[in-house]
């Protein structure tokens, strides 16, 4: 009978650690993260069409963090467009499940 107390008990505090430890809800991060990352593409390409001239990183990284993506052509811009989307829900299916796992680990 012990043992099977014992084994309440833990169960009990494994709950109430579960409930403390801060999570991260995976649908608004990646919501969040997918549209701060197509935002910020619409903003490297909106910058380049009104300075053309200028010689900036973003010219050369987008092409190859992008697959398919190419300068100027509607097609490019729509696949770096999903791309950037893509790229926001990779990380949030990635990191949200890894951060809640840790925070009721090492909840204390």
């Amino acid at each position: 009978m012990a043992n099977g107390l014992r084994g309440a008990v833990m169960t009990a505090e494994l709950i109430t650690r579960v409930r403390r430890a801060p999570r991260i809800p995976l649908v608004p991060f990646g919501l969040a993260l997918s549209l701060f990352l197509a935002i910020t593409y619409v903003l490297c390409i909106g910058h380049y069409l009104v300075f053309p001239g200028q010689k900036i990183g973003y010219q050369v990284l987008l092409p190859l963090f992008l697959p398919g993506f190419t300068w100027l052509s509607w097609g490019g811009f729509f696949i770096g467009l999903i791309d950037s989307l893509a790229y926001g829900w990779y990380v949030a299916l990635i990191f949200v499940p890894l951060f809640n796992y840790f925070s009721v680990k090492f909840e204390r």
